[in-house]
C-alpha cells in the first residue's frame, strides 16, 4: 500500500469546479422544495436584502450561517424549504435612481440580477422558483388587499397628528425609524410636523405581543427585552384634576397613586393641548418660545440621554381631587405627550426627577411615604425617597402600606368618579403613510361627497405608474401626476382623488415570509393549505438591529393575518439568530469608513467555499466577526491540503474495502476513534446553538491526525477502509460549509450519488469512546491498586470507585478517612 502526504504547492482549481458545481444544482434544481406530508419540514430564512447593487460581508455571513443549517438539516431527512427574495421598495432606491439619471425601477431590478448572480456563485442552497421582490405588483397587490381588510376591521385609521418629518428624505418616519433624533436613512435631523397620515393600530395587539414574548423560547433574551421596553406596559390609575376657573381637566396617569397626597406641581408635554392654556396668562411668549426649543431637543435626544430638566409656568393651576389644593401646572422638557395622557403628577418627595425639578425651580416638597425604620423630613431631603414604605400626611389612607394605599386610593378615586384604573403602552400606533414615490400606493380614495373610500377590490392593484419619476425637489410625482391620482368615487361615481402617498417599506417585509410558501398562488394572497404546512419559520437569522422594527411588526402582521383567517399561526418566528456585525479596523465595515471588504474580490483569489469557511469560523454567528486577511489565507491552506491529499491518494480510497475489519491495529483504531469523536462534536455544534466555529475546528484536528498517521506510514501502515472512513467523514461533515468544495471530493472519491443526496453521518458511541487508561491507587502514599477507568471519569466518580475498591478498603480498615487527593487521570490518595 503506497500513501501519499505530499504537499503540493499549488491551489485547487475552485474556479471549475465552483462552476461545475453552480451550474448542476440549478439544472438539477437540486434545491426545489414541495410539500411532502410524509417528512418533517424546515423553514430556514434569512431576512431578505434589499437591492442596493452588490452584496458585502455582512450579507456573505449572514447567508453562509443560514446556509449551513439548510444543508445540515436537509442531509438530517428534513423536507427544507430555504427561499430568497428581494426588499425592493424603498427610499435609497429613489436617491441612487436620481443620483444615476434612472428610473427606480430600472435601478432596482438591475440591481436584483447583479446580486442574484452573486448569491448563486456564492454556492447558497436557495429554491429559486420562490423569489420574489416585492416591487412587483403582483406581490404589493395583495398587501394593498390587506390594507382594505385590515380598514374594514377597524385596524386602519387617519388623522392629523404631529409626525416625524426629515426635510433631506421629504417624508415621515415611524418612531422605531428614528434613531438618536436622526433619521435612520441619512442621519439628518428629524422635526416635528403637523400632517395628515395612515396608522395602523397595533396598540389592539399590544398585551398579546407582549405577553407572547413569554412563549418565544427560541429568541435572544436581548431582543426579547428590548421588545417589551419598546411596548412599556404600565399598570396605573388615570386621575382627573379640574383646571382652575375653567370647564378643562388634566387627567394625568400614575403608577404611584400612593403619592398623589405628595403632588405639589404638574408637569405636561410641550405638545399637550392644555398649554394652550397659557394665551390667557400673559405667559405666552415665553412658553410658546420653550415648546419650540424643546421639541427641537428633545428629537436631537439620544437614547438613555438625560436632557437638563427644564419647564415653565404657563399660568394656570389645577385642583387636587383628594386635597383641594392648588397646584400649578408647568410644561416640562422630560415629559412625553406619547406616554400615558402626556401629563405626569409631579411629586418630589418620591420621584428623583421631581425633586431636581423642584429645587431649581423652589417648589414644594411634601414627604407622604414613609420608609419603615426612618422618619423622613421635607426640609433636609438629600433625595427622593422612591421606594414603597408606609404612608403619612395622607388623610384617612395614612397607615397603609404602599401596596394596600394603591389600591385603596384608586378605588376611592373610582367611587367619587374622579378616577380609574387604567393600563398604558409605551407602544404607538404604526404611522406608516411616506411621501414618496417607490413605495406601494395605498389603496384610498377622497371623495369631497363620500369622505374616504377603499378601492374596490376588482380594481387592485393600484400600480406605481411608470411615466412617474422622481426629481430633484424630493416630493414625491404621484401628488403632481394628475394620470395617476385623479379617479371616481366608487361609491357615488363623482370625482375623486387617488390616496398619493404610498406604505412604509417595513410593511412589505411584514409578510413576505408567509408569500413565500405560495409565491406561484394567484387565487389571493396565501394558499392557505401550503401556508399552514410550511409556517411558522423554524429557523429565522438576521441582524438584531431589526428587535424592535422589522421583528415587531412582523410579528403584529401575524397576528393580523390570523385575524383576518388567511393564517393559522400567531407568531412568525419559532426561533431567532441574531448574528454580529463583520468589523475591520475596529469598527463595523462601511463605505463611509472606508474599511470594505468586497467579496467579490476575494471570491476571485481564494474562491467561494474559502470566505464561507473563513466567515463561519472567525467567530460564533452572535458575535462580531474581526476581520483577518491572515484568516482567510487560513481557511484557504486547509482546503487546499485536504484538497491534494484526497487527490494524491485517490486511488487509495477509489479501492478501499467498503467495510472495516473487526480488529484495528493500534493506529487505525485511534484514527477510527477520532473520525467518530468528529463527527459527535460537530453534530452537537450544529444542533447546539450553531456553533461553526468549534464544529470547523474539530474536523480540522480530524484532518491534522490523518495527515500525520499517513506520513507515519514507514513505520505503520494504516488501513485503508479506516482512511476511507475519516476522509468521508470530513467531506460530509465540511459539506454544510464548503458545498462545491466537498461535491467534488465527493465524487474524485468514487461516490456514485452526489453528496447532497447524503445523509448526515452518524457515529457510534462506542468507537468514539477513549481507550481505558490506569489509575493507581495509594493509602497514605502507598500504592495498593489500581482502576482501568475510561479518560472521561469525573473526579467524584474517580473517588467513589477508589473508596469501593477492595484493596485500599483493606489497607484503611477502620480509621477514619482524613482526605481523598485525586491527581487526574493519574492517582488517588487516600489519607487516613
Amino acid at each position: 500500500m503506497t500513501i501519499s502526504s505530499q504537499k503540493d504547492p499549488d491551489r485547487y482549481d475552485f474556479v471549475s469546479i465552483e462552476t461545475k458545481w453552480q451550474n448542476h444544482w440549478l439544472s438539477e434544481q437540486t434545491f426545489k422544495v414541495d410539500e411532502d406530508s410524509t417528512r418533517l419540514k424546515y423553514y430556514l430564512l434569512e431576512m431578505f436584502p434589499y437591492p442596493s447593487g452588490r452584496i458585502h460581508m455582512g450579507h456573505v455571513r449572514n447567508y453562509s450561517i443560514g446556509d449551513v443549517i439548510a444543508r445540515f438539516q436537509r442531509m438530517r431527512g428534513f423536507n427544507v424549504l430555504h427561499p430568497m427574495g428581494w426588499d425592493a421598495f424603498g427610499l435609497p432606491a429613489e436617491n441612487a435612481a436620481l443620483k444615476h439619471d434612472t428610473h427606480p425601477a430600472k435601478w432596482t431590478y438591475e440591481n436584483i440580477d447583479y446580486m442574484k448572480s452573486q448569491l448563486q456563485r456564492m454556492g447558497f442552497s436557495y429554491d429559486w422558483d420562490r423569489e420574489l421582490a416585492t416591487c412587483d405588483p403582483e406581490y404589493y397587490r395583495w398587501e394593498q388587499l390587506f390594507f382594505i381588510k385590515m380598514y374594514e376591521k377597524g385596524l386602519v385609521y387617519r388623522k392629523l397628528t404631529s409626525v416625524n418629518w426629515c426635510e433631506s428624505c421629504q417624508t415621515v418616519l415611524a418612531n422605531e425609524q428614528v434613531i438618536d433624533g436622526q433619521c435612520w436613512r441619512c442621519d439628518n435631523q428629524v422635526l416635528p410636523q403637523d400632517m395628515h397620515g395612515w396608522f395602523f393600530r397595533i396598540t389592539d395587539y399590544a398585551d398579546e405581543l407582549l405577553s407572547e414574548c413569554e412563549n418565544l423560547t427560541g429568541w435572544p433574551e436581548k431582543v426579547l427585552t428590548m421588545q417589551r421596553n419598546w411596548i412599556g406596559k404600565s399598570v396605573g390609575v388615570e386621575i382627573n384634576f379640574p383646571v382652575e376657573g375653567t370647564d378643562h381637566v388634566l387627567t394625568i396617569f400614575t403608577t404611584r397613586p400612593d403619592t398623589i397626597f405628595g403632588a405639589t406641581f404638574m408637569s405636561i408635554a410641550p405638545e399637550h393641548p392644555l398649554v394652550e392654556l397659557s394665551k390667557h396668562t400673559g405667559q405666552t411668549e415665553l412658553v410658546e418660545e420653550f415648546v419650540a426649543r424643546t421639541k427641537i431637543a428633545k428629537k436631537k435626544q439620544r437614547p438613555g440621554e438625560e436632557l437638563e430638566k427644564e419647564g415653565i409656568f404657563i399660568g394656570q393651576y389645577c385642583i387636587n381631587p383628594f386635597t383641594g389644593n392648588r397646584i400649578p401646572i408647568f410644561t416640562a422638557n422630560f415629559v412625553l405627550m406619547e406616554y400615558g395622557t402626556g401629563a405626569v403628577m409631579a411629586v418630589p418627595a418620591h420621584d428623583q426627577r421631581d425633586f431636581e425639578f423642584a429645587q431649581k425651580y423652589e417648589l414644594p416638597i411634601k414627604v407622604v411615604v414613609q420608609p419603615e425604620n426612618k422618619q423622613l423630613d421635607s426640609e433636609n431631603l438629600s433625595a427622593a425617597f422612591e421606594a414603597p414604605g408606609i404612608l403619612t400626611n395622607s388623610a384617612h389612607f395614612s397607615g397603609l402600606n404602599s401596596d394596600d394605599a394603591k389600591s385603596a386610593i384608586t378605588a376611592f378615586a373610582e367611587e367619587k368618579g374622579f378616577g380609574k384604573s387604567k393600563t398604558t403602552f409605551r407602544l404607538r400606533d404604526w404611522g406608516i403613510s411616506r411621501q414618496r414615490y417607490w413605495g406601494t400606493p395605498i389603496p384610498m380614495i377622497h371623495c369631497t361627497t363620500c369622505g374616504v373610500q377603499p378601492v374596490p377590490e376588482q380594481d387592485l392593484p393600484v400600480v406605481l405608474p411608470p411615466d412617474a419619476k422622481p426629481d430633484r425637489s424630493g416630493r414625491s410625482p404621484l401628488h403632481f401626476l394628475e394620470s395617476f391620482y385623479r379617479t371616481t368615487c366608487p361609491s357615488c361615481g363623482g370625482e375623486a382623488k387617488r390616496e398619493t402617498d404610498t406604505m412604509d417599506t417595513f410593511v412589505e417585509s411584514s409578510w413576505y415570509f408567509a408569500r413565500y410558501a405560495c409565491p406561484d398562488y394567484t387565487e389571493g394572497p396565501l394558499d392557505r393549505d401550503r401556508v399552514d404546512h410550511w409556517l411558522p419559520v423554524d429557523q429565522y437569522i438576521g441582524g438584531v438591529e431589526h428587535a424592535i422594527l422589522h421583528l415587531l411588526y412582523a410579528r403584529f402582521f401575524t397576528k393580523v393575518l390570523r385575524d383576518l383567517h388567511y393564517i393559522s399561526i400567531g407568531e412568525p418566528f419559532k426561533n431567532l439568530l441574531t448574528q454580529g456585525m463583520v468589523i475591520k479596523d475596529g469598527v463595523k465595515m462601511s463605505k463611509s469608513k472606508g474599511n470594505v471588504v468586497d467579496p467579490n474580490d476575494l471570491i476571485e483569489e481564494y474562491g467561494a467555499d474559502t470566505v464561507r469557511l473563513f466567515s463561519l469560523f472567525a467567530a460564533p454567528p452572535e458575535r462580531d466577526l474581526d476581520w483577518s486577511d491572515k484568516g482567510v489565507e487560513g481557511a484557504s491552506r486547509f482546503l487546499n491540503r485536504v484538497y491534494r491529499f484526497v487527490e494524491n491518494n485517490k486511488n487509495l480510497l477509489l479501492n478501499a474495502p467498503a467495510q472495516l475489519p473487526s480488529d484495528l491495529d493500534e493506529k487505525s483504531r485511534a484514527l477510527h476513534r477520532k473520525t467518530h469523536q468528529t463527527i459527535r462534536k460537530v453534530t452537537t455544534d450544529l444542533e447546539n446553538d450553531f456553533h461553526f466555529n468549534t464544529a470547523i475546528s474539530a474536523v480540522m484536528e480530524l484532518v491534522n491526525l490523518m495527515l500525520s498517521v499517513v506520513s507515519d506510514e514507514a513505520d505503520h501502515e494504516i488501513m485503508p477502509a479506516v482512511i476511507k472512513e475519516a476522509v468521508d467523514s470530513t467531506l460530509l461533515l465540511l459539506s454544510p460549509m464548503t458545498p462545491h468544495f466537498c461535491s467534488e471530493l465527493w465524487e474524485i472519491t468514487g461516490h456514485e450519488e452526489s453528496i447532497e443526496k447524503q445523509t448526515w453521518p452518524s457515529f457510534n458511541a462506542e468507537s468514539a469512546k477513549e481507550e481505558e487508561i490506569t489509575v493507581v491507587l495509594q493509602v497514605n502514599g502507598k500504592v495498593r491498586s489500581r482502576l482501568l477507568v475510561s479518560p472521561e471519569i469525573s473526579d467524584d466518580e474517580l473517588k467513589e470507585l477508589t473508596l469501593q475498591d477492595d484493596k485500599v478498603q483493606k489497607f484503611v480498615g477502620a480509621k477514619p478517612i482524613r482526605k481523598v487527593i485525586v491527581v487526574p487521570k493519574k492517582l488517588v490518595n487516600v489519607v487516613a
